[in-house]
C-alpha cells in the first residue's frame, strides 16, 4: 500500500520523537503560519477530536501525534462515513478530522449531515483530493478547513487550534484561488487586474482592513500595500475612497 506523505510522517511518529518531525525546515514561511504565535491555547481547555479515516496507520499515527498536544484528546474514531453522525453524537467533539476518500457516504453530502445532527462540531478536511476541484463546495457545505496529508505536522495542530477559535483554515497555495471564486460569484471583474488584486480591491470596497484581508489571503501587509498601488494605477484611482467608489459605481460590491 503506498501512504500520501502525512501517511508515511504518521507511521515514523510511532517511533519516533514527534518534535523531531517538526524540524524548522519543513515549515513555510508563510503568514498564517507566523500568525500561528497568536493562536495560544487556553488554560484549561481541551480541543476534543474524532477522526474519520479508512487507513487505521493513519488514524493511529494521528492519535499518538495530537494527543501529545497538551490541549488535545482523541474521544473517537471510525473507518468509513457511515458511522460518522452516530459516532459524534455519543461523544462530546469539537473538531472533526474528515478524510473525503472514505467508503460509505462522504463529501458535501456527510457534511450537510453532520451539521444537521451537530451544528457546532467544526470539521477540518484532511486529504490527499486534488484540492481545487473540491473544497470550495465542502466549505459551502460547512467545512470549516483544509489542510493536505502531504503538510507538515505542526501545520495540522495549527490549524486544529486555529478552526476551534472559530477560524477557517486552508493550505496557503489554496487560499487566494478560492477567495477569488468566493468573492467573484456573478461579478464582472476588471480584467486589467490580476486574481489577487481583483481580491484585495473587492475587500478593500468592503471595508476590510488590512491586517484582515493579509490574514484572509494568507499575504504579507507589505504584498497588500504594492497591489494596492497597482490597482489604483491600473484603474487611475488616488484613494481607497475613490476604489470603494468605482467598486460601488460597477456593481462590484453591494452598497
Amino acid at each position: 500500500m503506498c501512504l500520501p506523505a502525512v501517511g508515511r510522517f504518521l507511521v515514523l511518529s510511532l517511533s519516533q520523537n514527534y518534535c523531531g518531525l517538526c524540524d524548522n525546515k519543513h515549515i513555510n514561511n508563510n503568514y498564517h503560519l507566523l500568525k500561528s504565535l497568536e493562536v495560544v491555547s487556553k488554560i484549561n481547555i481541551m480541543i476534543n477530536i474524532f477522526i474519520v479515516d479508512d487507513h487505521e496507520i493513519i488514524r493511529e499515527g494521528l492519535k499518538r501525534i495530537l494527543e501529545a498536544e497538551h490541549d488535545m484528546r482523541i474521544v473517537g474514531e471510525t473507518n468509513n462515513g457511515n458511522d460518522v453522525v452516530s459516532g459524534i453524537s455519543e461523544t462530546e467533539c469539537d473538531i472533526l478530522l474528515l478524510d473525503l476518500n472514505i467508503p460509505g457516504r462522504q463529501g458535501a453530502a456527510l457534511i450537510n449531515d453532520i451539521q444537521k445532527k451537530k451544528p457546532k462540531v467544526r470539521i477540518l478536511i484532511l486529504s490527499i483530493v486534488p484540492e481545487d476541484k473540491f473544497v470550495l463546495p465542502l466549505l459551502r457545505a460547512g467545512a470549516m478547513g483544509y489542510i493536505s496529508k502531504s503538510s507538515d505536522l505542526r501545520e495540522l495542530v495549527f490549524a486544529i487550534r486555529k478552526i476551534y477559535d472559530n477560524g477557517r483554515y486552508l493550505n496557503g497555495n489554496l487560499t487566494e484561488q478560492l477567495a477569488f471564486d468566493v468573492l467573484t460569484e456573478n461579478v464582472k471583474l476588471p480584467r486589467k487586474l490580476s486574481n489577487l488584486e481583483n481580491n484585495i480591491l473587492l475587500l478593500i470596497a468592503r471595508g476590510k482592513q488590512y491586517p484582515e484581508i493579509a490574514e484572509e489571503l494568507a499575504i504579507s501587509l507589505g504584498s497588500i500595500a504594492i497591489c494596492r498601488r497597482r490597482i489604483l494605477e491600473k484603474l487611475s484611482l488616488k484613494n481607497n475612497v475613490e476604489l470603494t467608489y468605482y467598486a460601488l459605481k460597477n456593481n462590484l460590491v453591494k452598497n
